[in-house]
């Protein structure tokens, strides 16, 4: 089965930016969303950003739209997640995970192949 592996991330300042990445252990060919999802301390997991593998249509949560930004390298198979102006409230244990089919969802059931997840801690 795939593999996927987060990393990353760090302790980092309010204002300041990280790039995650997540690595897969194989290739992917078809347009299942790759996604990123965090979960912060004493909270439930929710969703951060999604891509479609192909076709590289993009799907955020509204709470990170304009500071942070998904991509992805196929010829890697790695996805990754540019955040800027980081706040405290971003500070969550970051995982990446696969899509089971092509509708795109914000729910995590919608998902599988977990990482193990990268810590992101945003001080104030």
């Amino acid at each position: 089965q795939m593999q996927l592996a987060e990393s990353g991330g760090g302790l980092v300042q309010a204002g300041g930016s990280l790039k995650l990445a997540c690595v897969a252990s194989a290739r992917t060919s078809n347009n299942n969303f790759r996604a990123w999802f965090r979960q912060p301390p004493g909270k439930e997991r929710e969703f951060v950003a999604a891509v479609t593998w192909i076709g590289g249509s993009t799907r955020y949560n509204s709470s990170v739209k304009g500071r942070f930004t998904i991509s992805r390298n196929n010829a890697k198979n790695t996805v990754y997640l540019e955040m800027n102006n980081l706040k405290p409230e971003d500070t969550a244990v970051y995982y990446c995970a696969l899509s089971r089919v092509t509708l795109f969802s914000s729910n995590s059931t919608a998902y599988y192949n977990w990482g193990r997840g990268t810590e992101v801690t945003v001080s104030s």
